[in-house]
């Protein structure tokens, strides 16, 4: 047993809901700065699968409830299972929210943060799509002044977000850095006033699933073909993909909706 075992476990870390085709996937460990411990970690996983297996759903939207998006690890619950293979969160039917376990996501991901947002909190971000923040966000991944490495795709993703030197003066110091450089380098998107990045961001998730979600995953898909097999992978799965895609019923209602000027209404086939 850990220190955290006698938390009570009833109420749930990630707090999960539907709003058309988006799933809204909150974290919900307020009292802990939203602090993952296991149990966050495995119900964000699941809630990343439901998302992923669901033909329903087109996009999703994480955020945070309280204050903060999340003050990192909870190392007194997490340490203490890191065994000789590493850390094992992800239960059966779930998807590494980070996406470093090799199965990657095919939806897009929106994702609003706020107040302290440390460690796996860009990490997730840099997993994400889009990303909106508060104006109130401090930011930091400060592993290396615990003694470990960021192992949820920093050290991956953070220098091709923003350049090699941008990336490396936050990850190689452990310093904390504000929205305003956060935003300059390129690691959010927006910045918007606290308070205000809740209803910006399902605003931008709405946007995306009102699109075809064929035409959605397959952008995606090929974009993440150049970053991880090069742009000449990429290049040779645009004409195929195209075929495919003017196949199907969404781009006769997209042609449809060009013709008429009336909105399109996609159903996903």
């Amino acid at each position: 047993m850990t220190a955290n075992d006698d938390e009570t476990t009833a109420t749930p870390r990630i707090t999960v809901e539907r709003e058309g085709h988006i799933l809204l996937i909150g974290l919900n460990r307020i009292d802990k700065r939203n602090a993952a411990d296991l149990q966050m970690l495995q119900e964000l996983s699941l809630a990343y699968g439901v998302l992923e297996r669901d033909p329903e759903l087109r996009v999703g939207f994480v955020f945070a409830h309280g204050d903060h998006f999340t003050g990192g690890l909870d190392l007194a619950d997490v340490g203490p299972r890191i065994d000789a293979n590493g850390l094992d969160s992800v239960p059966e039917g779930g998807i590494n929210p980070w996406q470093v376990s090799g199965e990657q996501l095919t939806k897009p991901v929106v994702i609003a943060v706020q107040g302290t947002c440390l460690t796996l909190g860009i990490e997730l971000m840099l997993a994400s799509d889009v990303v909106v923040a508060a104006d109130s966000t401090v930011f930091g991944q400060i592993e290396v002044g615990r003694g470990i490495l960021p192992f949820g795709g920093a050290t991956i993703r953070f220098p091709r977000a923003v350049g090699w030197g941008n990336a490396m003066r936050w990850v190689l110091t452990g310093d904390t850095f504000p929205i305003a450089e956060a935003h300059r380098i390129g690691l959010v998107q927006e910045v918007v006033p606290h308070g205000e990045q809740y209803a910006r961001g399902l605003e931008i998730a709405g946007r995306i699933a009102a699109q075809a979600p064929l035409a959605v995953q397959a952008a995606l898909a090929n974009a993440r073909i150049a970053v991880r097999q090069g742009d000449a992978a990429a290049e040779a799965a645009l004409q195929p993909e195209l075929v495919r895609l003017v196949q199907t019923e969404d781009a006769r209602i997209g042609m449809e909706s060009f013709i008429t000027r009336q909105p399109a209404n996609f159903i996903g086939r």
